[in-house]
């Protein structure tokens, strides 16, 4: 007779909860990972992937442990940042002021996904691909999970890791604060026609913000936080291509478009809280941030660690005191990050008389500050 319990069930098999069910199995738990499609192999050969993110040092080594960093030769190495403010403003450290190898490493979420899942199919996981759930009960004793084809899993603990719209955080009906920033993520992937050194350039235009991260090779990710993304989707690549590099006043000269733009809205996403009876949330369901500082997936895969490990040895995953220690530990970590993004969007898009000298010559007398610096780039890399 099949046995449908499990210690824990993922819901959504993305990053976040993929790494999640890997850091669990490894401690012998009995896994199972919901996900309604599957990464495609072959979409591996299908070039360069627009969606990236900027992994930290601490995330890299959480995958690393895992046997799941992707190759080598899809990533690229951010070694330093130079951040320029609307009037003239700049600030910039690198590696070396934190004392560490790289500030992060970009990393498409095509091969990301990939490595993740080549280790999820080795190991003892069940992966339930291409069922959907279509209602969640929870008791104090256990989550029960029922599948569109009548299928019932029950588990100690039920992980929500399915995104910013999370039908688990919606069925416990836990409310969530949605602040839209009026905004949306321009992305794109282009060549450039001189190598990017390895930084990470960005800048406050004053209504938008602009980010060229550094790719293997002679490549660059865009991401522009704009208000009016059609302006740039409409473009044909040769013009998209021209106007991302004007934008940056062509510091790596001409540029040529290799992934077709893509937009997504920004949104700032704060549940009320991220732990229920049996049931925890990780990633997106669990919290979002603006993508100026790039650290959305990075505090995704410190749930996912610090979730694993709260949960090591314990005899029950989903006890209660166990999921709200889970709780209280991240709540500060994201909002210090949420917060400083939202304090940072506020201050570069705010209009009021003065701000725009006082914010430059913010940033200009911090590049001055060596202590200061240094700290920045720690906190750049998650330190």
């Amino acid at each position: 007779m099949r046995d449908d319990s499990y210690h824990a069930v993922i819901v959504g098999g993305g990053l976040v909860g993929a790494s999640l069910a890997l850091a669990l199995a490894r401690t012998g738990r009995k896994v199972a990972l919901l996900e309604a499609g599957e990464p495609d192999q072959q979409a591996l050969d299908q070039g360069w992937d627009a969606r990236i993110y900027a992994v930290s040092p601490a995330n890299r080594r959480f995958l690393e442990s895992l046997a799941a960093w992707p190759e080598m030769a899809r990533v690229g190495t951010i070694a330093a940042m130079d951040v320029r403010g609307d009037a003239g403003g700049r600030i910039q450290f690198s590696a070396r002021d934190a004392g560490a190898e790289a500030l992060a490493w970009i990393a498409e979420n095509r091969w990301m996904l990939a490595a993740l899942w080549r280790r999820l199919r080795e190991c003892d996981i069940e992966l339930i691909c291409g069922a959907r759930a279509s209602s969640l009960a929870t008791s104090a004793k256990e989550a029960r999970l029922t599948l569109e084809d009548g299928r019932a899993l029950r588990a100690e603990l039920l992980v929500g890791a399915d995104g910013a719209n999370s039908w688990v955080r919606g069925q416990l009906g836990l409310a969530a604060s949605v602040k839209p920033y009026g905004q949306s993520g321009v992305v794109a992937n282009f060549s450039c026609e001189k190598p990017h050194g390895g930084v990470a350039r960005q800048w406050f235009t004053g209504d938008s913000v602009l980010a060229w991260l550094p790719m293997a090779g002679n490549r660059i990710s865009m991401v522009w936080s704009t208000s009016d993304p059609d302006a740039l989707l409409q473009l044909s690549p040769e013009a998209l291509a021209e106007r991302v590099a004007a934008a940056g006043g062509h510091e790596l000269g001409a540029f040529a478009t290799l992934t077709p733009a893509a937009a997504f809205p920004l949104r700032l996403i704060q549940p009320e809280a991220v732990a229920a009876e049996r049931v925890a949330l990780i990633g997106d369901a669990a919290h979002t941030v603006h993508p100026l500082a790039g650290q959305g997936v990075n505090l995704g895969f410190q749930d996912a660690a610090q979730l694993a490990e709260l949960l090591k040895g314990e005899p029950d995953c989903g006890d209660w005191m166990l999921l709200r220690r889970y709780q209280r530990q991240r709540k500060e970590a994201v909002m210090t990050m949420q917060l400083g993004c939202d304090s940072l969007y506020r201050l570069f898009h705010a209009r009021a008389p003065g701000l725009s000298w006082l914010r430059n010559t913010g940033l200009s007398l911090t590049n001055c500050l060596t202590p200061l610096k240094r700290q920045f780039a720690r906190q750049a890399i998650g330190y």
